[in-house]
């Protein structure tokens, strides 16, 4: 299984443009990777659609813990030790600081690793 791990941008940007990355994901053979910190930052920002969504989920998906001053700063460090990791982003500044491949969204509807 190729490990992704999923941004709260990513989270919020995909549930907002109706993408089911859940199952997308399973179905292509992800291991889907969620930093606590995420959760934190969902459960900061009230979103409970995107809460509702981790709580009631059925694929199955690892909360992992991340050492960072920042979230972005701890998805950076995360990335950086594991180059294999396909990091699901929007954030620019994640982007442009790791080289590992990036899931993307295209069109407002297709998940694509660029």
């Amino acid at each position: 299984m190729k490990p992704v791990l999923l941004d709260t941008s990513f989270i919020i940007s995909a549930i907002r443009n109706k993408i089911d990355f859940f199952t997308e994901l399973e179905e292509q053979g992800f291991q889907i990777l969620i930093p606590e910190q995420v959760v934190k930052e969902l459960r900061g920002l009230k979103n409970e659609t995107a809460l509702k969504l981790l709580e009631n989920s059925k694929t199955k998906f690892k909360k992992i813990p991340l050492k960072g001053a920042t979230t972005d700063k701890a998805i950076i460090n995360y990335a950086k030790q594991n180059p294999k990791t396909i990091i699901a982003t929007l954030d620019r500044e994640i982007k442009k600081s790791i080289l590992n491949r990036k899931l993307v969204i295209r069109g407002k509807k297709k998940l694509e690793v660029v």
